[in-house]
């Protein structure tokens, strides 16, 4: 039986990669026709595409999108929203946080992916290490969609936790100085099952089911001074820490 069940989800990885193709190409030339329009409000409108684009990607491969709030959260208000990060399908539910404009911080290497690669380019607000002043541009690039009253979406661990005994890898400060900086709140948000919805060492683990992401209480951070950015971030890490713990099972700390 087990050889036959590996048979099926092999085809239902194939089954996704398709459908993933085939709407990627689709929000593509959804953009080709958006383009016309004007720069002013083209990012409100990729957005909408990406949104879209996710959602129905959601609906063709058995996924379901939920979202749970432990507090009230203010969606007339810009926020950095920060999150954990052990999967590819952490990204989907980002575009499907529907409430309020959102740019996620992207890595300029995924940009060379074909197709893909322009669609993601004209959704991310895009980071390139590769120089002292192409960091300095993506930080300016992301204080201005702030002040465009935009919010952003950070992974603070910088790529994916590998580790299986504890919910997080250390955090990198740029989120919270951004944050203090600029006098923005900082949403911390939980995606709970996406490492269960495909695995990061394969895309062959992808399998269909729900996909939640958990708002935590919204962190203010007018008292804060760049002095007290490792607090700021200490304090984010023991949330988001503790409530990973009270959604899926890790070894006592």
């Amino acid at each position: 039986m087990k050889p036959f069940l590996k048979a099926i989800q092999f085809l239902y990885c194939l089954y996704v990669v398709l459908i993933f193709a085939l709407l990627t190409i689709l929000a593509a030339i959804s953009l080709v026709f958006l383009l016309p329009f004007g720069r002013k409000k083209l990012g409100n409108r990729i957005y909408f595409v990406c949104r879209y684009w996710s959602k129905i990607l959601y609906f063709f491969i058995g996924f379901r999108h939920e979202e749970i709030y432990e507090a009230a959260h203010q969606f007339n208000r810009p926020h950095i929203f920060v999150g954990n990060h052990n999967s590819y399908m952490d990204i989907p539910p980002i575009v499907q946080l529907k409430h309020q404009p959102i740019r996620a911080l992207g890595k300029f290497e995924s940009s060379k992916i074909p197709i893909f690669g322009w669609v993601y380019r004209a959704a991310v607000i895009m980071v390139d290490r590769s120089s002292p002043a192409k960091r300095a541009q993506s930080l300016r690039n992301l204080k201005a969609a702030l002040h465009k009253k935009i919010s952003i979406f950070i992974f603070p661990e910088g790529t994916f936790s590998m580790t299986t005994d504890v919910p997080l890898k250390s955090f990198f400060n740029g989120a919270f100085k951004l944050a203090i900086e600029m006098k923005i709140p900082i949403q911390p948000v939980l995606m709970i099952d996406a490492i269960d919805r495909m695995h990061y060492d394969s895309l062959f683990s992808l399998t269909p089911g729900k996909n939640r992401v958990v708002y935590l209480e919204t962190i203010e951070v007018d008292n804060y001074s760049i002095d007290q950015m490792e607090q700021l971030r200490d304090l984010v890490y023991q949330k988001m820490e503790q409530g990973m713990r009270r959604y899926r099972k890790y070894p006592k700390s």
